[in-house]
């Protein structure tokens, strides 16, 4: 029997505004972040042009404050005009942005959600990561990278990770919302962002006992997800990604002046 065609989805890209403003955007002149130009090419129509080639893609969705983002370069005219990209006015937070797409949106795709501040993004990336995440049945995915995989191709990079039994990863800024029952996890998401600076608010949302189980690194990648799927209310899981590029997005002068080299290195 020939092999289905992978099933459609829509995306969302997150290109919100930080609360004070973004420094790197500030000092390189241009009014939003994801208009920072990566080896000659705005950071946000790389990552739309790696969406739109998919043949998964059906729609476009791009949150941000301002429908004027998607004027700001041809390409993204274009695609507007031939209703493949639309805006959708940003929320307070990503997670509530997520929240309001999944609650808002009319259909019964799934829905990706990646940020406007990923250049390095491929649209191989993307297709493993959905072939995967679709593949594990829950809700809720999310793509993470292994430290391993991310020091044996850059060895002195400084990346945030969370410290799991056995191995620490990285967020890859990729996201599957199988159905709209995923709205649960994004509202847990945006709570856990309100609290985050709480530590005992946030203890009542994980409960003490996973916290304490995750300060003591006690619990697993997949242990963490069970938790987290008792505490949210539906199915979610990781999905482990082999592509170290991808736990790279630009929140630095140093994060920017990398992701040139490599895209100026994969250009030549």
């Amino acid at each position: 029997m020939a092999d289905l065609p992978p099933r459609r989805l829509d995306a969302l890209l997150l290109a919100g505004v930080r609360e004070g403003g973004d420094v790197l955007a500030e000092s390189r002149g241009v009014a939003h972040k994801s208009l920072l130009e990566v080896a000659g090419l705005p950071m946000l129509v790389r990552v739309v042009r790696t969406l739109a080639v998919l043949e998964r893609v059906e729609r476009i969705l791009v949150s941000a404050p301002s429908a004027d983002l998607l004027s700001a370069h041809p390409e993204l005219v274009r695609l507007q005009e031939r209703g493949v990209l639309r805006h959708l006015p940003s929320a307070d937070s990503p997670a509530a942005s997520v929240e309001q797409a999944l609650t808002g949106r009319v259909g019964e795709n799934p829905l990706l959600v990646t940020t406007a501040d990923h250049p390095l993004l491929t649209p191989a990336m993307v297709d493993h990561f959905c072939s995967e995440a679709e593949s594990t049945g829950a809700d809720v995915v999310a793509a993470v990278v292994p430290e391993a995989v991310i020091h044996e191709r850059f060895p002195d990079l400084r990346r945030t990770f969370i410290p799991l039994r056995g191995e620490a990863v990285t967020g890859a800024n990729l996201f599957w919302f199988g159905s709209a029952d995923g709205a649960a996890a994004a509202s847990f998401w945006r709570r856990t962002e309100s609290v985050r600076k709480r530590p005992w608010r946030l203890a009542a949302l994980f409960g003490p006992r996973t916290l304490l189980r995750f300060a003591l690194r006690r619990l697993d990648l997949e242990a963490a997800t069970r938790h987290i799927s008792e505490r949210v209310g539906v199915p979610v899981a990781a999905v482990r990604l082999p592509f170290p590029e991808c736990g790279l997005d630009v929140d630095r002068p140093a994060d920017l002046a990398l992701a040139e080299r490599l895209l100026a290195g994969s250009r030549a």
